[in-house]
C-alpha cells in the first residue's frame, strides 16, 4: 500500500532508526525516529507561498509529549493533554535554535515543525531523537533547508565523556550537555555542569559534534532514497532599494549609533527609520522591503565599525564589562533580595523560603517528582521602555529562567542540609542585553542574602560575535543591539572554580573550535571580574536566616510511629498545627520537618511530636494529666496518647479512703513508671515523686540510707 524507507545506525550502544513513508504522508516531510524504545514522530510542513508583509522567517517548532507514550493517563479533570509543560517548551526551543539559521536567506513561507513523542522507554530522553527526526523531516521535505543537522547529549562520568547517557547515568554525571550542528560546525549548545573547566566544556562540545556526524550521514542516506524535489529558491532581492536606503540613511544611522544612552539611541534610530519609510510612501514598494533594507544597513554599519575600529556602540572595547552595581537586602520583608545592575540591564531578584508543602509537584512522562528549588524569570514591557499587554510567561521567559536555574542548581546545598523549599523570582526592571546573566548574578546574591549556603557564588556573562569572512571579533557582555545584529549569543555562567552552565546560539551556519576557545577564555576573564564586583556586596551566605523566614527543625521518628503522629484522618497532626501554628511535613522514612514563624511555635510542636513517639521507661519520671478516676485508682495520660494506672495505694503516703481525696480529673501530676507488663499495661506511682519538685523520693531515701 505504501513504500517505507528505513535506515538504522548503532549509535552509542543503542539502535537509532529513521523511517519514512508510513506515517503522516501528507506532510511535506515526516520521519519516525526511534532511539532505543523511545519513538518520536517528526513532521515538517511549509506553506507554498511566502507570507505577505513580513521581513522575517515565520518558523514554529512544537515538541509535544503524549501521556500514552509512557503508559499513563493525564492527570486533572479533563484527562487530556493541555497547555505545554516546561519540558515541552524548552525542547521546542532546543530544536528551533539550530535549524533556524539553516533555511535559505529570504525564505518567508510559514513553516511548522511538530515533534510528537509516541513512546518513551524511560531511559532515553526524547529530545535527542526529536532533534534528529526534525532535521531528517526537513531534509527530505524539499523545503529550502541547508541541513541536515545532528544533535547529541554528552555526559561526563569518572572523567570520561559519555554519548547520550541514560537517565540513570545522568545522576552520576558531572555534565549534562546537548550540542547540535552540522558536520563542519556547531550551531547550538545547552548545558549544566558541576564547575567544569573551559577545556572540559570545549572538549565535550567537540566530542558531541564528532559523535553525531554518523547521524548526519544516515539522514543523507535516507534523503537520497526518499527526498522530494527541492523547492525553488527565493529570488534574490533587488539591490536598488537597499542602495537608495543607504544613500538616504547611512550618515544618520552612524550619528544615531554614536548615542551611548540606549533610550536616546532608540529614539534617534526610530526617527531615521520613519524618515526613510516616508521617503518611499508614495512609491509602489512594499514596506517590508524597506524594513529589510534598513536592517541590512544597520547591520553593516554596526558590524563594520566594530571590526574596523574595535570600538562598540557604547564606546567600550571588545573585552570590557559594563559598570556593575550590586546591592543586597533591599526589600525589608523579603527573605532575601538583591538588585544587580550592569550598564543598562538590571534585575531585581527575590528569594522566598518555604516548607515541603510548598514544593512543586511535576507530573512528567518519567513519573511524578517534587522540585524544591524554583527560579522564575519575568520580563515586563517597561524594562525596555515599551507599553504592551502583560502576558503569561512565554517561551523566552521559560527558557531564560531555566538557563539561570541550570547555572545555580549545581552549587545549591543538599536538601537534607538545607531543608527549605526555595523560590527565586527575577524581575527584569531594565534591559539592554544579557538579562538572563544578570538574573544569574542577582540570584546568587539574593540566595546568599537569604542565608542559603551556596557552595560558591555564581556569575554569568553573555558573549557575542562579529564574523565577516575569516575575520572575527568576540565581544564581552553584549548589548541588545549587538545581540540582534551579531552572529552569536554565547552565555557562560560559573563560579571561580569552573563553569556551571553554558548556552550558545549561532545565527550563521556555524562556528569553529577556535572561535569557541577564544570566547570561553574571554568569558572566563569577564566572569572573574563580575564575581569580584559581586563580592563587594556579599561574598558568602549570611550566617543566620532572615528574621521573617520560617524556622525549620528536622527530626526523625520511628516509621511505626508515623501513623500515631498523623492520627486517624490526620486528626492528631492537624490539632498540633492548629494549636502551635507550625507546619509539619512527615516523609515515609520517618523524617519530620517542623516549620514555624518563631522558635516558640516550633519547640511546642516538636515537644508534642516527641511526646507521641516517646516510649515510657521504667524508673523515669514524667508530667501527666489525670484523665479518669475510678474506685481503685486514677488513669494518668503522661506520654503522648499513653495512659497508665496509679493504684490507690500509690497515690500518696498512707492509703487514702477514696481516690477523690487526692486527685480529680484534669489535675496535673508527676508520676514514676513502676512497671510495664507483657500486654503493655503501665503501672505508675505518684507517692514515689515529690509533686512540687519532681524529685524521686525513693532514690533520695536510698541515698540518705547510704
Amino acid at each position: 500500500m505504501f513504500e517505507v524507507f528505513r535506515k538504522e545506525l548503532n549509535w552509542g550502544g543503542r539502535p537509532l532508526v529513521l523511517e519514512s513513508g508510513k506515517l503522516a504522508r501528507q506532510a511535506d516531510g515526516a520521519v519516525l525516529c526511534s532511539y532505543g524504545e523511545t519513538t518520536v514522530l517528526c513532521t515538517a510542513v511549509a506553506q507554498k507561498a511566502p507570507k505577505p508583509g513580513i521581513d522575517f522567517f515565520p518558523l514554529t517548532v512544537n515538541y509535544q509529549e503524549k501521556a500514552f507514550a509512557a503508559g499513563k493517563i493525564p492527570g486533572g479533570f479533563f484527562k487530556r493533554e493541555g497547555r505545554p509543560a516546561e519540558k515541552e517548551t524548552l525542547t521546542s526551543r532546543l530544536i528551533d535554535r539550530p535549524i533556524r539559521p539553516l533555511f535559505v536567506s529570504g525564505f518567508r513561507n510559514e513553516t511548522q515543525v511538530i515533534c510528537t513523542v509516541l513512546s518513551h522507554d524511560l531511559e532515553n530522553d526524547p529530545d535527542v531523537p526529536a532533534m534528529i527526526g526534525a532535521s531528517a523531516a526537513l531534509t527530505i521535505s524539499g523545503i529550502p533547508f541547508l541541513g541536515p543537522v545532528g544533535g547529541a547529549r554528552v555526559g561526563m562520568i569518572d572523567g570520561a565523556f559519555v554519548l547520550n547517557p541514560t537517565t540513570e547515568q545522568l545522576e552520576n554525571s558531572k555534565l549534562d550537555l546537548f550540542v547540535a550542528g552540522t558536520a563542519d560546525a556547531v550551531l547550538m549548545v545547552e548545558s549544566e555542569a558541576k564547575e567544569l573547566s573551559e577545556a572540559d566544556m570545549l572538549g565535550a562540545v567537540m566530542f558531541g559534534q564528532q559523535q553525531f556526524r554518523p547521524v548526519i550521514e544516515t539522514i543523507i542516506d535516507l534523503a537520497e532514497e526518499c527526498a522530494k524535489e527541492p523547492w525553488s529558491m527565493p529570488e534574490p532581492g533587488d539591490d536598488s532599494v537597499y542602495e537608495r536606503v543607504a544613500e538616504m540613511a547611512t550618515g544618520d544611522f552612524r550619528s544615531a549609533y554614536g548615542e551611548v544612552n540606549k533610550q536616546a539611541r532608540v529614539e534617534r534610530l526610530s526617527e531615521v527609520r520613519t524618515k526613510v519609510a516616508e521617503g518611499f510612501s508614495e512609491e509602489d514598494i512594499e514596506l517590508n522591503e524597506v524594513q529589510s533594507a534598513l536592517k541590512k544597513l544597520e547591520k553593516k554599519i554596526v558590524r563594520g565599525n566594530i571590526l574596523e575600529t574595535g570600538t562598540r556602540i557604547d564606546g567600550r572595547d571588545t573585552k570590557t564589562v559594563r559598570p556593575i552595581v550590586a546591592e543586597v537586602g533591599i526589600l525589608p520583608r523579603a527573605h532575601g533580595s538583591a538588585l544587580f545592575t550592569r550598564g543598562e540591564t538590571q534585575a531585581l531578584v527575590v528569594t522566598t523560603l518555604g516548607t515541603g508543602q510548598d514544593e512543586q509537584i511535576v507530573d512528567a512522562l518519567e513519573g511524578e517528582y517534587r522540585e524544591h528549588f524554583m527560579l522564575h524569570y519575568n520580563f515586563p514591557p517597561y524594562s525596555v521602555g515599551e507599553a504592551s499587554f502583560l502576558r503569561s510567561p512565554g517561551r523566552r521567559e521559560i527558557g531564560h529562567g531555566k538557563l539561570a536555574w541550570r547555572a545555580i542548581h549545581p552549587v545549591m546545598p543538599a536538601k537534607d542540609a538545607f531543608p527549605y523549599t526555595i523560590r527565586v523570582v527575577s524581575e527584569i526592571t531594565e534591559s539592554n542585553g544579557s538579562s538572563s546573566m544578570a538574573t544569574v548574578c542577582g540570584t546568587s546574591l539574593s540566595l546568599m542574602d537569604a542565608g542559603v549556603t551556596l557552595n560558591a557564588p555564581v556569575a554569568g556573562i553573555a558573549m557575542g560575535l562579529i564574523k565577516e569572512g575569516d575575520d572575527f571579533t568576540v565581544l564581552s557582555d553584549i548589548l541588545g543591539d549587538e545581540d540582534h545584529l551579531g552572529d552569536m549569543d554565547f552565555k557562560v555562567a560559573g563560579t571561580a572554580n569552573g563553569i556551571t552552565a553554558l548556552q550558545m546560539d549561532i545565527k550563521i551556519t556555524g562556528i569553529t573550535e577556535e572561535i569557541m576557545r577564544v570566547a570561553l577564555d574571554q568569558a572566563n576573564a569577564g566572569r572573574m571580574h563580575i564575581l569580584g564586583e559581586m563580592a563587594k556586596a556579599l561574598d558568602s551566605a549570611r550566617a543566620d536566616l532572615n528574621v521573617h523566614a520560617p524556622k525549620i527543625v528536622t527530626m526523625t521518628i520511628p516509621k511505626d510511629k508515623i501513623r500515631e503522629v498523623i492520627g486517624t484522618g490526620g486528626k492528631v497532626i492537624r490539632e498540633i498545627c492548629e494549636e502551635t501554628g507550625a507546619k509539619i511535613d512527615i516523609e515515609d522514612d520517618g523524617t519530620v520537618k517542623v516549620a514555624a514563624a518563631d522558635t516558640a511555635s516550633s519547640e511546642a510542636a516538636v515537644a508534642r511530636i516527641r511526646g507521641i513517639v516517646a516510649e515510657p521507661e521504667v524508673g523515669e519520671i514524667y508530667d501527666g494529666t489525670v484523665v479518669k478516676v475510678v474506685d481503685f485508682g486514677a488513669f494518668v495520660n503522661f506520654v503522648g496518647a499513653k495512659d497508665g494506672l496509679v493504684h490507690i495505694s500509690e497515690l500518696s503516703q498512707g492509703r487514702p479512703k477514696t481516690v477523690g481525696e487526692v486527685v480529680n480529673e484534669g489535675d496535673k501530676v508527676k508520676v514514676k513508671v513502676l512497671a510495664i507488663d507483657d500486654r503493655g499495661k503501665i503501672k505508675l506511682s505518684m507517692k514515689a515523686v515529690d509533686q512540687s519538685t519532681g524529685e524521686d523520693l525513693a532514690a533520695a531515701a536510698s541515698q540518705e540510707a547510704v
